[in-house]
């Protein structure tokens, strides 16, 4: 992500933040589409990070449309409630990391599926990029 937005940089990290957590969840999606033997209660919780991280993505974009009606002139309570998405958009992610270390952990079914491993190790990592992508813009705030 560039830095460059000036006062643009709000609208750009929502930009991000609502790709990455449609990426997210849909990461959700092939954990269960590849390890087909996984878990009910690890087949639960993924629906339910599915679910929470789509919730997310959507209130990105209704934070980009508040945006865009108010011909990008963002005022400081908009400004504040968009700073506190940010925060909880950073600790949703961070959770999401922690509960793959954990499925790759505890789950039988992931530890005996190499590709498994793989596929989950390379989704922790893009959560992280997107954790540091939105750490780094928002000292342009």
């Amino acid at each position: 992500m560039k830095y460059f937005y000036g006062d643009k940089n709000p609208l750009r990290v929502l930009d991000e933040i609502e790709l990455w957590k449609h990426q997210e969840s849909e990461h959700t999606v092939v954990i269960r589409q590849i390890v087909k033997d996984l878990e009910d209660d690890f087949v639960e919780e993924l629906k339910a990070w599915e679910l929470a991280l789509s919730q997310a993505e959507a209130m990105a974009v209704r934070y980009i449309e508040a945006i865009n009606r108010s011909t990008n002139q963002i005022d400081y309570e908009l400004l504040e409630e968009i700073k506190d998405f940010i925060e909880f958009s950073i600790n949703q992610s961070l959770s999401f990391v922690e509960y793959l270390n954990i499925l790759v952990a505890e789950s039988k079914a992931v530890s005996n599926n190499e590709i498994a491993i793989v596929v989950i190790n390379h989704i922790r990592r893009e959560s992280e990029y997107l954790i540091g992508i939105i750490k780094a813009a928002l000292k342009y705030f």
